[in-house]
Order: C-alpha cells, then structure tokens, then sequence
C-alpha cells in the first residue's frame, strides 16, 4: 500500500489542523486505517484508528475530545481533525495500516504547534 499525507504545517497553541491520507495500492475499505506520530526524542506513538465502516473510532487518551480521525471509503482517504493543539502535539504524522504480516507507512506530514 501506499499513502500521500498533506495538511501539516505550523499552527499557534489552541489552534486547528486538518490532516488527509490518500491511499492507493490496497483494499482501502478491507483495513482499520491508524494515524501515529513521532516527535523528537520520542518513540512512534499510537494517535488514533478507525474501524473498515468507519463507525468505530479510537484514541490516545492526551487526544480523546481534541481530534477526530473519519474517513471517506469511497475516495480511499482517512482524514485527522486535530482541534485545541498543544505544543506537545508536535510532531510527524503518519498514516499506517497492518496488512496481517506488516505494517505499511506513509512519507509523514509534519504538523509544529508554537507561537
């Protein structure tokens, strides 16, 4: 599979970004779709996933309430709404999904929230 994320860049605290992931190559709507992220120092971390249908949703508890991950089956995009962001949601994010054997990744997008 693979993915083309956009939507990153710079935002001020307490402000909003919308990512998009546009998948290709793969059953799109056979596969729980997840977005992590990795900021410096740090280890890749769990952001959010979404189940085939898209009416199961789950998250990291530092972003439940603050972002939303949907997702449009029919144009084989998954979307990440990040709302009220923190500097410390400052990282690169990446579209994932696990195909039973391994995992596929997109290039990332990186999203920096500073004043």
């Amino acid at each position: 599979g693979q993915f083309v994320e956009s939507g990153g860049g710079l935002v001020q605290p307490g402000g909003s970004l919308g990512l998009s992931c546009a998948a290709s190559g793969f059953a799109f709507s056979r596969h729980v779709m997840n977005w992590y992220r990795l900021a410096p120092g740090k280890e890749r971390e769990f952001v959010a996933s979404i189940s085939t249908g898209g009416d199961s949703t789950s998250y990291r508890h530092s972003v439940t309430g603050r972002f939303c991950i949907f997702r449009d089956n029919a144009q084989n995009m998954v979307f990440l709404q990040m709302n009220s962001l923190k500097p410390e949601d400052t990282a690169v994010y990446y579209c994932n999904f696990w195909d039973g054997s391994r995992d596929h990744w997109g290039q990332g997008t990186q999203v920096t929230v500073s004043s």
